[in-house]
């Protein structure tokens, strides 16, 4: 198993280019299923949660290549509209290919989702929802099977909390409803208005981007098109926080500061200096030691959850305290008796972490335990002394791209090893 050598204590400078974003890419590749005709998708992230969903839409007979950054997608060979547990129980977002499975076909058996271990993240709201567009759904022997007579109908949704994965669900499927589909407290991540752009580009009728309300008229039939996947703002805002935590400065490319306002509002409150162009953001803490900030996550447009283990790493070496607040996954603390070891001081009270800034760490054996949490520990080794360890690195492998080379772009002293 593979395992990151990480030797601390680099300033971090330089410049990384910032790749597609993972939580865009996958819905991108479920929408592939709704097209009638060929479809080309750019700037996609080579990950393991791609590849995984590359298979498995391969497996329901689509004609998918997948070479560089640009994946083709044919699906007038799609012959099977089953998703079994072994692809699956690796990855959420699979579930992903339900909606448009049962909106173009009329029919779709889809394995329930594995993943990570951040906490409860049921399909009920996914499964509710196209249940009010008309599908009958059984569950059973761990398979959702979601069938409808025909075409699926539009009608209203109300989600009875905000959810990403089920907002992409029945986005996807209410592009080929009769009539008009009404979507209420729809999640409003930038991901969602990557996909709600390409299902337009696609034919679809789509009103309400960017807020909680989205109406969508159903048409007969979708169009490919080419495409190329927004940037990761999570990736970005990961290798901003490398630069804070080392004293450094770093200049992400490629990459969008409206998606992500929030989090830089807080490097700048930690004392970075932040300036943004029209496809770049630098930050440089000039050796500083940042300042600990307290925050609360929240749905988008505010403080993101996928950003809260990284900016916990940055307050572990803060002057000050502070509080984290995590209102979005229950389990989403797994981080803190790793970064602990390394000598970080964090007290957990339910969801809330208190964590007061240590002037510095030192290196120990650690385990990741999910994605964001894998980075995290990336950091806090990068700015301890010694030589960290960081086992379980298949996590990391799932979210972000070539990111020894990218960090060793940047002066980081970072090798992959096994064992």
């Amino acid at each position: 198993m593979d395992k990151f050598l990480i030797q601390g204590g680099q300033k971090l400078e330089g410049e990384v280019r910032i790749s597609g974003a993972k939580n865009a890419a996958l819905p991108l590749l479920a929408a592939t299923i709704l097209a009638d005709s060929p479809i080309r998708i750019s700037n996609m992230p080579n990950l393991r949660d791609v590849n995984t969903l590359v298979k498995l839409i391969a497996g329901l007979g689509v004609t998918i290549e997948y070479v560089g950054d640009m994946v083709t997608a044919d699906t007038s060979t799609l012959n099977n509209q089953f998703a079994p547990y072994d692809l699956v129980k690796t990855m959420r977002a699979s579930i992903l290919v339900l909606g448009p499975l049962v909106a173009r076909y009329g029919e779709a058996k889809v394995s329930l989702p594995g993943g990570c271990a951040i906490g409860s993240r049921p399909v009920d709201q996914h499964l509710k929802a196209l249940e009010a567009l008309g599908a009958h759904i059984e569950v059973e022997n761990g398979y959702v099977h979601a069938k409808v007579d025909g075409r699926l109908k539009g009608g209203e949704v109300i989600f009875d909390m905000v959810t990403v994965g089920g907002t992409e669900n029945i986005l996807m499927a209410a592009t080929l409803a009769d009539g008009v589909t009404t979507i209420r407290n729809a999640a409003r991540e930038p991901e969602i208005t990557d996909l709600a752009n390409m299902l337009i580009k696609m034919g679809a009728k789509i009103e309400g981007l960017d807020t909680d309300t989205l109406v969508v008229t159903g048409v007969e039939s979708l169009h490919g098109c080419d495409y190329a996947v927004v940037a990761d703002r999570i990736e970005t805002g990961s290798y901003l926080a490398a630069a804070a935590i080392t004293g450094g400065r770093v200049r992400t490319t490629h990459t969008d500061p409206a998606l992500l306002e929030c989090v830089l509002d807080k490097f700048e409150e930690m004392g970075a200096e932040v300036t943004r162009g029209e496809d770049w953001i630098e930050l440089d803490m000039q050796g500083k030691r940042p300042k600990a900030v307290s925050f609360r996550t929240l749905p988008h447009p505010d403080f993101p959850t996928d950003m809260q283990a990284q900016l916990m790493a940055v307050n572990a070496i803060g002057r000050g305290f502070a509080t984290i607040s995590e209102t979005i996954f229950e389990n989403r603390f797994m981080h803190v008796p790793e970064l602990s070891r390394m000598g970080a001081n964090i007290q957990v009270e339910g969801n809330d972490a208190v964590v007061t800034g240590v002037e510095k760490l030192s290196a120990a054996p650690v385990m990741a335990t999910d994605l964001r949490a894998s980075f995290s520990l990336v950091l806090a080794a990068l700015a301890a002394e010694g030589e960290t360890l960081i086992d379980r690195i298949y996590h990391i492998d799932r979210g972000y791209e070539h990111i020894e080379a990218k960090l060793q772009g940047i002066g980081a002293k970072i090798k992959r090893v096994s064992g």
